[in-house]
């Protein structure tokens, strides 16, 4: 009969794992070309990795080569995370001379020691949550379960909030749109003719402040000439089906109208006697949540977004003050709405209810501000 043994930095590391796992909601990253190194990363937390390193540490030249490989392993994460800084908390479990580490460095070499000041300072229930009775192989197979736990439940999350549902309010709204586009060849003189887009609800400064505020939103659904309604209803196609599908039909909703009224307001405060109309405002209103979504979730949209959306907001946003026909005003208004609506509904399995009251504050104070220079300035 074989009796299998662990060592004592074995259940160390596998207890650290643990916790930080499933108490501190850290994810394990894969680091190709690593080896005797556990990689976890929150990008919530103040340190947005945890390094634990088992691997032997002889002297101080080999501690400046790891620091050294650290550094452009790090370099790499922020690009792909879009992380202007990162902390990392490097704990070293086997190392000939502890002296020659750096302060914010931590020795652990078994699990009494998980009581150091410096990781208790920065995980005061670190100590509490990771004590145990059980032994040996008992342990490791309740730790695996925990972990597995925690890994099916994150799964499962993350299902919910990425599999595909059918965007049945983006297809509504994208139909809408081409409904009243044809409704002003029908009943009016075209899209391309002024009255017409008055009468149909079209956003123009001086009847809204005389109280035709329903303007605000009804000119969202118009467009000006063929073109506009191709490429707003083609972006809307794009755009519009992602939110949908990562925060759900009314939540969805409520961002593109309410970034598409932000549009409105921003376009009444800094253009006068002019006639405006279309999504464009609510689909950068669409663009900003998804900026917001991206942000809580940059280890699986960091390059998306640095290579996709960033480009595209600021090369519409470029061509919007180069050329007088578009009403940049809206897209700004939109986009700074869409962000900030997205910040107040939250990020699906992120955001907490701090930062839902944060958002719902500073939506508040935008709304009564752009308000302010719509109708008061």
């Amino acid at each position: 009969m074989q009796e299998l043994i662990f060592k004592s930095d074995d259940i160390l590391v596998m207890n650290l794992i643990n916790y930080f796992i499933t108490e501190e909601d850290y994810n394990p990253m894969i680091i190709h070309g690593i080896s005797g190194e556990i990689w976890l990363e929150n990008l919530d937390k103040d340190y947005k990795i945890v390094r634990i390193v088992s691997h032997h540490i002889h002297n101080k030249e080999q501690l400046d080569f790891d620091k050294f490989k650290l550094g452009k392993i790090i370099k790499q994460v922020k690009k792909k995370t879009f992380t202007f800084k990162m902390n990392v908390l490097n704990i070293y479990t086997d190392i000939e001379n502890k002296d020659i580490l750096s302060d914010n460095d931590i020795f652990l070499k078994e699990e009494k020691d998980i009581d150091d000041p410096k990781l208790t300072s920065i995980f005061p229930n670190i100590v509490n949550k990771t004590k145990h009775k059980e032994k040996g192989i008992e342990y490791f197979v309740k730790m695996s379960n925990n972990i597995n736990n925690k890994t099916e439940e994150r799964g499962k999350m993350a299902e919910k909030i990425f599999s595909y549902k059918k965007p049945i309010v983006t297809y509504s709204i994208i139909a809408l749109c081409i409904f009243i586009f044809i409704c002003m060849y029908i009943f009016g003189n075209g899209s391309l003719d002024k009255l017409t887009l008055i009468s149909f609800g079209a956003n123009l400064d001086s009847l809204v402040k005389e109280g035709q505020i329903y303007r605000l939103i009804t000119c969202i659904f118009l467009h000006i000439g063929l073109f506009h309604l191709l490429c707003n209803m083609y972006s809307l196609y794009v755009i519009g089906k992602e939110i949908e599908n990562l925060y759900g039909k009314i939540k969805y909703l409520c961002i593109f109208l309410g970034s598409g009224i932000c549009g409105s307001l921003f376009s009444i405060a800094f253009t006068h006697n002019t006639i405006s109309a279309g999504a464009s405002g609510a689909i950068f209103g669409l663009l900003g949540s998804l900026l917001y979504f991206g942000y809580y979730y940059r280890a699986y949209l960091g390059n998306t977004i640095k290579r996709s959306v960033l480009p595209v907001i600021i090369i519409n946003l470029a061509i919007g003050f180069t050329a007088s026909s578009i009403d940049n005003a809206a897209h700004i208004g939109g986009l700074v709405g869409g962000i900030l609506l997205s910040m107040m509904i939250g990020v699906p399995g992120k955001s907490s209810k701090k930062d839902k009251i944060n958002g719902t504050i500073l939506t508040i104070i935008y709304l009564a501000f752009i308000c302010y220079l719509a109708f008061y300035r």
